[in-house]
């Protein structure tokens, strides 16, 4: 089907962003991964197409249900985060043209405020009483998948899992456990968007975007030699250990048991942003600030360099239009490991749900083709379900110069695309990695040694959560 919207008018609340920089661009916390639309840089934070036919089985997944022969009835309950009310409309029209296809079932709605969604969950999951339909993120699945609260979709969703992208219906797969346990839902993922003009007054190709690590930082270089400007901003908390990923590092074991990030390619790179701090291309606020400052210093013109999501060139034509002007947008940086990195939101079915056949139906009708490219609709996310990102809304935007470009490159990434935040980094391990790292690029430590404090104290949270 074709078509059209015009993405300028489209807005997300700042919750939606909070969710999708959980999320893990590739999950990337701030972007990498889905993101839709925020008009106040002040509020930012850091951070299958279904015919009614196929249908997923009991909720031991040992075959799947075709539709047809099987008329869905009783009640099912559906609890989102933070939707509300921003996208009512939506969701209850889905859930209302649900209904309609199958009229024997009866959805009720619920939206948790993402503070404390958590703990609610868990506490849903202890009683027996999560709803039958759960919308997460990998990370905050990760808890109740690893006590078998959720049904492996490999089987019961095996009829359609090759709908979606093959990156996204991995990433709800978890250390030391077999399957998959989320239908993806909505995506994200990174551009590098630069500053054309500090690129030409630093004496580089304004048309020639930086694709690898040492273009970027050879481009920040030369940007901090030749113009009043910095060339990036390192953004560590939300970037360092998805870096580390595309460079081919291990964050744990396997099993998540123990780190194992303390490499040689992670010591050159801490080296390497050492030596960017050293020569002037990333100022000394900027090591401990993050993705709200990083974006802050884009729009003033102070870094040439802003690896982030499409939505936040929509932000900097609202607040600086002279910088989106000069603004282009380039596919995501890729190292050595040849990934790019985007974040998920899926929907779980627990195994505790009374009538998985209608949970599975609704969670393959929500995450279809039609109603995913009607949500991208609303806001600018982008879908999980390969034949979605062909859609002419991705590959054609109705949209103008650099935001349209961006809309496209992002959206081609994104078959290819994996979630690279390994579900462990938490708060707790990512602050454990980067205020080591932080001190490396302050010369308070050596790289050496920052990375094996790190690891050290990553151990000793690993260690304590397997006790």
């Amino acid at each position: 089907m074709t078509r059209s919207v015009t993405w300028r008018r489209l807005a997300l609340s700042l919750s939606m962003l909070v969710l999708l920089a959980a999320c893990g661009t590739g999950g990337e916390p701030d972007t990498d991964d889905a993101e839709p639309d925020v008009d106040d840089t002040e509020d930012v934070d850091e951070d299958a197409d279904d015919p009614d036919g196929e249908d997923a089985d009991d909720a031991d997944g040992e075959d799947a249900i075709d539709d047809e022969d099987t008329e869905l009835s009783g009640e099912i309950t559906f609890t989102t985060l933070q939707l509300s009310p921003d996208f009512d409309e939506y969701l209850e029209g889905v859930i209302a043209d649900f209904e309609a296809e199958h009229p024997e079932v009866e959805v009720q709605w619920t939206d948790l405020p993402f503070e404390g969604a958590q703990e609610r969950l868990l506490a849903d999951a202890s009683a027996g009483t999560l709803a039958d339909v759960v919308n997460l993120n990998p990370d905050l699945a990760f808890p109740l998948a690893s006590e078998g609260e959720f049904v492996d979709l490999d089987d019961a969703g095996a009829d359609v899992r090759d709908d979606y992208v093959e990156g996204a219906w991995d990433s709800f797969r978890y250390p030391g456990m077999d399957g998959a346990y989320g239908y993806p839902w909505y995506l994200s993922t990174e551009v590098t968007m630069y500053n054309t003009a500090l690129l030409e007054e630093a004496g580089l190709d304004a048309d020639d975007a930086p694709e690898t690590f040492d273009e970027l930082f050879d481009t920040a270089r030369a940007v901090a030699e030749n113009t009043d400007a910095r060339g990036m901003h390192p953004a560590l908390e939300n970037r360092f250990v998805i870096d580390l990923v595309k460079l081919g590092v291990d964050i744990t074991d396997e099993d998540a048991t123990q780190a194992t990030f303390n490499t040689p390619e992670a010591v050159a790179h801490v080296e390497e942003l050492v030596s960017l701090y050293e020569d002037g291309a990333v100022s000394p606020d900027a090591v401990t600030e993050g993705h709200r400052q990083e974006i802050e210093a884009y729009q003033a013109g102070n870094i040439a360099l802003f690896p982030s999501g499409p939505n936040f060139l929509n932000i900097i034509e609202e607040n600086a239009p002279d910088i989106a002007e000069t603004t282009q947008a380039a596919p995501q940086i890729e190292g050595p490991a040849g990934v790019t990195g985007m974040s998920v939101m899926g929907l779980m079915v627990p195994e505790s749900t009374e009538n998985p056949d209608a949970a599975h139906a609704f969670a393959q009708y929500m995450t279809n083709e039609e109603n995913q490219l009607a949500f991208a609709e609303e806001t600018l996310i982008f879908p999980s379900i390969v034949a979605a990102l062909e859609d002419p809304m991705f590959t054609e935007p109705d949209e103008d110069g650099d935001f349209a470009e961006a809309i496209s490159v992002a959206a081609a990434q994104l078959p290819d695309a994996a979630n690279l935040r390994p579900v462990v980094v938490d708060d707790e391990v990512n602050n454990a990695i980067i205020s080591n790292v932080q001190s490396a690029m302050l010369g308070d430590m050596t790289p050496e040694d920052a990375l094996a404090d790190a690891e050290d104290e990553v151990d000793a949270i690993l260690e304590r959560r397997t006790e």
